[in-house]
């Protein structure tokens, strides 16, 4: 290259421009959540025949009826919930495995509980295809939690309720939080609770769609 000449610029990749846009471009600024989503690629998550629509911020049906959640909302939970490294994160509805590897990206010990027994047993393929490790998960009914890991520092619920399983308040633990979208009235609300020794504090936020929560906390 020539004295003088600039080099030219790499062109973006489909993974970068998804954070920009759809995350920087719209109001996220936890650079630890940022972080994690340049670091996990949704691609190792999604089936092969919707691998064009990967950094699309739309959800993308993974199979069961379950959906992958749609990129900008997922990092608006992330950043509600204010993962620190080393915390015990437990996520309700682990569907595909995307959301385990954010949370193993953000430095957290990542616990993941999923309905549909097929789809939980192929998260860890997925995992290991995207080059995490360490996530632990398992099928069941994600509103009891996990009790024999409790208690946990957050949680995350990514399916919609109808009200917060009480077991998942039982296994947060004091000063810890969680983040859930809630049926309010027909409409689904981002609904954020911190556990304060003095009771709940909850806190409601944007509307969303989610598939519902199945299981006995479930409202279908």
């Amino acid at each position: 290259m020539a004295e003088g000449t600039e080099r030219p610029m790499e062109p973006e990749s489909a993974l970068k421009r998804m954070v920009r846009i759809h995350m920087a471009g719209r109001g996220i600024r936890s650079r630890h959540v940022l972080g994690a989503f340049l670091r996990v690629d949704r691609r190792h998550f999604v089936p092969d025949r919707s691998a064009a629509q990967a950094y699309d911020d739309h959800p993308l049906v993974i199979g069961d009826g379950q959906t992958i959640s749609q990129p900008f909302m997922v990092a608006l939970m992330l950043e509600a919930l204010e993962v620190r490294r080393g915390m015990k994160v437990l996520e309700v509805g682990a569907g595909s495995g995307y959301v385990l590897a954010l949370l193993t990206a953000m430095g957290a010990r990542a616990f993941g509980v999923e309905w549909h027994g097929s789809l939980a047993a192929a998260i860890p393929e997925a995992l290991q295809r995207a080059g995490w490790t360490g996530p632990r998960v398992r099928a069941g009914d994600g509103g009891l939690g996990w009790p024999e890991e409790a208690p946990f520092d957050r949680i995350l619920v990514s399916a919609a309720c109808p009200r917060v399983p009480p077991p998942l308040l039982d296994q947060l633990d004091p000063g810890g939080v969680l983040v859930a979208p809630v049926d309010a009235g027909g409409v689904q609300v981002l609904t954020r609770i911190v556990k304060r020794s003095w009771g709940l504090e909850e806190e409601r936020g944007e509307g969303c769609v989610f598939v519902p929560l199945l299981g006995r906390y479930g409202k279908w």
